[in-house]
């Protein structure tokens, strides 16, 4: 059983010392990392992202079978900018054979700088064919993984993501970080979550402070309920973690990156910007988006940015409605031409969770799977049920 659930808000000693996050070669300072969020972390939302403040900027997820099988929407998927100093790309694969000939073709093309394994996936669909979260549950499995992504990587650093579990009866991520370590994963991730939780109820930061404790030689970086720089502050203090990862506090709110930027580096915080301001980055980031997946595509994509970037301001219920058929460019511009562009977000908006808080979910994996000893990954169809990425 995992201990009891740790509560963001509980005091600790005091501050410690927070220096810049060391991956293999990769210094990130300050020591701030995107998480691959699908549909999400695309080339353009990472290029906005950097534009506010510095950090590592990971890919969508992408599959490595998709990869090798030459998938169109994969390579797109992990395709990268020329602004793009330090190419970071998130993969999911379950066999081994698999991930280390995936990671061998990216090496060998000079494709990436950084490559993390996702082993957090808590989709159903993925789970009850024994991928994404279900992998740890297999450890040899999920040692052998990493394995083979290090042993193909050469001077590329390679690091995990994974959550606590499968469930509060069965835990992993204790054995699974060691085992990461050992196969010479640069740093883990630990999502402070189960996968039966997916997005839903309190992280517990617990978890993060014994996998600091369990891995003494190796980077852990924290994620959940990170909502305000504060907090990722916060979790660095009270778990000991070398980093943290934000997900879901950046969507629609890229300049979270700046606000993060300025903390660490001893400035006043920046404030959420008045509505003029968002106006313009959104706007910059539906050009942004067009020039990548052109117009319509980026417009349908940007319907539900649309709905995050509003969150907090009081612009009433009938433009939250207009933003879910947006079509062009123009249409977006035009939406804000007659809102007051000083409207500020209110208080304690920016705090509140926002994105997917779905769960918790009952987790399937296959008959016979929580065998510790078997490295028999599970077949193709745990791949293809995470398509393109």
């Amino acid at each position: 059983m995992v201990s009891t659930p740790s509560d963001p808000a509980t005091p600790t000693a005091g501050p410690v010392p927070v220096g810049p996050l060391r991956i293999g070669p990769i210094t990130v300072d300050p020591p701030v990392v995107l998480a691959p969020m699908a549909g999400v972390t695309n080339l353009a939302f990472r290029q906005l992202c950097q534009r506010f403040g510095s950090g590592l900027f990971v890919s969508e997820m992408v599959n490595a079978r998709g990869l090798l099988e030459d998938g169109e929407k994969t390579w797109q998927l992990a395709s990268f900018g020329p602004e793009e100093t330090r190419r970071s790309l998130q993969l999911y694969g379950t066999d081994p054979a698999v991930m280390g000939a995936a990671v061998r073709r990216l090496v060998d093309q000079d494709h990436v700088d950084h490559i993390d394994l996702n082993f957090g996936c808590p989709a159903p669909k993925v789970t009850r064919h024994g991928g994404g979260a279900a992998v740890p549950a297999r450890p040899a499995l999920f040692g052998a993984v990493v394995a083979a992504a290090v042993d193909n990587a050469g001077t590329v650093p390679v690091t995990v993501k994974m959550r606590i579990g499968l469930d509060d009866d069965r835990v992993t991520f204790l054995e699974a970080g060691r085992r990461a370590a050992d196969a010479g994963a640069a740093a883990v991730a630990l999502h402070a979550r189960t996968a039966r939780q997916r997005y839903s109820g309190r992280a517990r930061w617990s978890a993060i402070a014994e996998l600091v404790e369990a891995l003494p030689g190796t980077p852990v970086l924290g994620n959940g309920d990170i909502w305000t720089a504060a907090d990722a502050l916060a979790m660095i203090e009270r778990t000991g973690c070398a980093g943290v990862v934000v997900g879901r506090a950046c969507l629609g709110r890229p300049w979270f990156f700046g606000q993060l930027a300025d903390l660490f580096a001893g400035r006043p915080i920046r404030p959420e910007p008045p509505l003029g301001e968002m106006a313009v980055i959104a706007a910059e980031h539906a050009r942004l988006l067009t020039g990548a997946v052109g117009e319509y595509r980026a417009m349908k994509m940007m319907r539900k940015h649309m709905g995050w970037y509003l969150t907090g301001y009081p612009v009433g219920s009938a433009v939250r409605r207009s933003v879910t058929s947006l079509d062009t460019l123009a249409e977006l511009e035009d939406l804000f031409a007659p809102l007051d562009p000083t409207l500020v977000v209110e208080p304690d908006a920016a705090a509140s969770p926002r994105g997917t808080q779905t769960g918790p979910h009952e987790v399937v994996v296959p008959d016979g799977w929580l065998d510790a000893d078997s490295i028999t990954p599970p077949d193709a169809l745990a791949d293809s049920m995470v398509s393109g990425g």
